[in-house]
């Protein structure tokens, strides 16, 4: 039982799941949100588009994908195997003491999985969308089936299957810091956002054609209901103190549902219901009221750009290839948890803190976003670890010639092809 529920408030039910008043809803989701902690581990998770090497066009099936978590299991080190709803694998990272370390162990843990795969006719490439095939779901799973069939109910088709299938992405999860830095630390994990969208960006092919867009996987997301996607706190003016965890409970509850279970499986809400609607009363589901596990289930499927998982996980980076994606790993991290490299990227991001849009359509070619990237690079690449300076080095010379990671994308799909630069992104290491 929750702290300071009482038994009226919270009603045993079923194989002891509790049902829950609004009151109970808000105070569970605020005090899940963060854990105080000191400030300095990094986890990573890096979801990778599986490619069929010998013929790249073709979408790996599911009866192919099905067993390769077996053969990688045990190469991934460290990491958790887990695939996303078109086929992705993602390796997840626990966490680390430093972004080193954290860099470090995910490249081998990588690389090792790169050769696992290598004798299925198998390769990864991380990109932010997958630049060829059609979207299509592969993973049979109740969960990803009912996501479908919510965002076909509420006219997400596009996006949805997007989002689901065709997009990958690199997380950076930080710790939350003490009770008293989290106004600033999630406004500022904000504030940074849309500069490193414009460095990060990778997506501008969908479907063997350019979407004149540089993040067309952020474009996706944000063509979602905006409920559930964008950002649920306003970075404001640096000082503003503003309670995250109750910005949170708020965004949390008045998001829309997805799915909820139903006996043994999960069905999907077709309709335009939040939890809020749920847990009043207002509108019932399945004949019931929620319990915790529902709201538990309801918190897995909200998606802004930056969520709280007792920790912050930092959700708006593309997918980069091997030769960028340490490189603004560190940058990241850097710009958040490094004391004074944090007060200098705030001042350079705080007049583009709300250009998200902006970002993920344009990137570097807006000149205000080109400002905040490069002053904020030219931050962190004197503050980064020494290991990874040259990478970071690397990365502030593409952006001083006013290109991204992403230009280099589309300037090679142009020039090869997107089924030669796919297949040529999945044989890189």
């Amino acid at each position: 039982m929750l702290s300071g529920d009482t038994g009226e408030a919270v009603r045993k039910r079923g194989a002891g799941a509790l049902a829950l008043s609004v009151e109970d809803a808000h105070r569970r989701i605020q005090q899940a949100a963060l854990t105080e902690s000191a400030v300095g581990r990094i986890g990573l998770e890096l979801e990778n588009h599986v490619v069929d090497l010998g013929d790249p066009a073709r979408p790996v099936c599911w009866d192919r994908l099905e067993p390769l978590p077996a053969a990688v299991r045990e190469a991934a080190g460290a990491c958790a195997v887990s695939r996303e709803p078109g086929g992705q694998l993602e390796l997840s990272a626990p966490p680390r003491a430093s972004v080193s370390a954290a860099v470090a162990a995910l490249r081998a843990d990588l690389d090792r999985v790169r050769a696992a795969l290598a004798p299925h006719g198998v390769g990864l490439a991380q990109v932010g969308t997958d630049p060829l095939r059609t979207p299509r779901r592969a993973n049979p799973s109740d969960r990803y089936r009912a996501m479908e069939e919510h965002f076909a109910a509420v006219g997400t088709v596009v996006p949805g299957r997007v989002t689901m299938n065709a997009t990958a992405s690199v997380q950076v999860n930080l710790d939350a810091g003490p009770r008293r830095v989290w106004p600033d630390r999630v406004a500022h994990a904000y504030r940074l956002g849309p500069a490193l969208v414009a460095i990060s960006a990778t997506s501008p092919w969908l479907c063997g054609a350019p979407t004149g867009w540089q993040s067309s996987r952020l474009r996706a997301w944000f063509g979602l209901d905006q409920r559930r996607c964008l950002p649920f706190f306003d970075a404001g003016s640096r000082g503003t103190v503003t309670d995250p965890t109750t910005a949170w409970a708020r965004f949390a509850l008045r998001a829309p549902l997805m799915f909820v279970r139903t006996g043994d499986g999960l069905s999907a809400v077709r309709a335009d219901v939040t939890f809020e609607q749920w847990v009043t009363g207002e509108v019932r589901l399945s004949g019931r009221s929620p319990t915790v596990a529902d709201l538990d289930l309801h918190l897995t499927t909200l998606f802004p750009p930056v969520r709280m998982r007792g920790y912050l996980e930092l959700r708006y980076l593309d997918a980069l290839p091997t030769r960028w994606w340490p490189a603004v790993v560190a940058v990241t991290t850097t710009l958040m948890d490094d004391p004074v490299a944090a007060d200098l990227a705030a001042e350079a991001a705080e007049p583009t803190d709300s250009l998200w849009s902006q970002a993920a359509h344009q990137g570097l070619a807006d000149p205000r976003l080109a400002n905040a990237a490069s002053r904020c690079l030219h931050i962190a690449a004197d503050r980064v670890p020494t290991e990874l300076r040259p990478a970071v080095a690397d990365l502030v010379d593409l952006v001083e010639s006013g290109r991204s990671p992403g230009d280099l994308l589309a300037e090679r799909f142009r020039a090869i092809g997107p089924q030669a630069a796919l297949a040529e992104l999945a044989r890189s290491t």
